[in-house]
């Protein structure tokens, strides 16, 4: 299996560009410094529109600062330090997601990732796909990641959180049930952990309430909104629910990220571009967009301002 994800990645990079990032025009601006900290790219194990050499050169033309790199399945602190090689003049991050094949709570992950090359692994995301909170939804019947049993955080998931911790690494709730997220933000605060980011709250599985993003905001984390595909039926709607409920919450407690890269939708820069702009018709400030997908973002990531 270690070979063949070594050729994976030599052939995925072999086609990398390192050309200059072209001159912004203006109906580029609205990206110019802006930080995605949710893009899905490949290698992969399931279809996606671009790899993620193409992810950062896209990013780095518009004139953003930062995206991260997200795998359900896969660490991708190694990619990030070699797509900063091949393509420079864009910060990227990769992370590692808490699914059954790096262990589920497994604060040996922690362990490696804190090693890898350039220190780039900066995300750690509690179980998604592989969630119990996820499975039991998607109602499937097959092995998944229990983080707690009776309300009570497992002893596995809080020597995770302590891992964050020593790390200094950022925590994300994954697909975890919004009480559970709620408690690994109770016991981050007391373990010392930095950053937290509520994951997509307001998506299914997860499908907070304002009041339960309210609590996690004033417990010191923030609120993760993701555009996806505006072109669904129902889009217009989400993001008239997600305008409403940033307003409730605040901008200074939230973060705007396009959770995009799969095969079909928008590219994860035109549809965070899209999403921004839909948020900025329903009324949300400049100011508040510009801490939304810049400062808040760069707080999470603990980049300088």
């Amino acid at each position: 299996m270690r070979a063949l994800l070594t050729v994976i990645v030599v052939v995925t990079l072999a086609a990398f560009s390192t050309a200059q990032p072209a001159p912004a025009s203006r109906a580029d601006a609205d990206l110019r410094g802006a930080i995605d900290i949710h893009v899905h790219s490949l290698p992969d194990d399931r279809p996606r529109a671009l790899d993620v050499a193409e992810a950062a050169r896209n990013a780095r033309e518009r004139g953003m600062r930062a995206i991260v790199i997200k795998s359900h399945y896969e660490f991708t602190a190694g990619l990030a330090y070699l797509v900063r090689k091949q393509v420079p003049g864009i910060e990227v991050f990769g992370g590692v997601d808490l699914n059954r094949p790096v262990g589920g709570m497994n604060p040996a992950a922690l362990d490696y990732m804190a090693k890898v090359t350039g220190g780039y692994g900066r995300v750690v995301w509690m179980s998604t796909f592989d969630a119990e909170n996820q499975v039991r939804f998607s109602k499937e019947d097959r092995p998944s990641v229990i983080v707690s049993r009776d309300g009570a955080l497992l002893p596995e998931t809080k020597a995770v959180i302590a891992a964050i911790a020593k790390y200094n690494m950022t925590l994300a709730t994954g697909h975890v049930s919004p009480a559970e997220g709620l408690e690994m933000i109770r016991e981050a605060r007391r373990a010392g952990v930095q950053r937290i980011v509520v994951t997509h709250a307001m998506n299914p599985p997860i499908s907070m309430t304002v009041a339960q993003m309210q609590e996690a905001a004033a417990l010191g984390a923030f609120v993760e909104f993701v555009g996806g595909s505006l072109t669904t039926p129902d889009a217009s709607e989400r993001m008239n629910r997600f305008a409403a409920a940033i307003s409730q919450i605040g901008a200074r407690f939230c973060i705007l990220s396009s959770d995009l890269g799969q095969a079909g939708n928008a590219l994860p820069t035109d549809g965070f571009a899209a999403f921004i702009a839909a948020m900025r018709a329903r009324g949300i400030s400049d100011a508040d967009l510009d801490l939304m997908t810049r400062q808040n973002p760069a707080r999470a990531l603990e980049l300088r301002q």
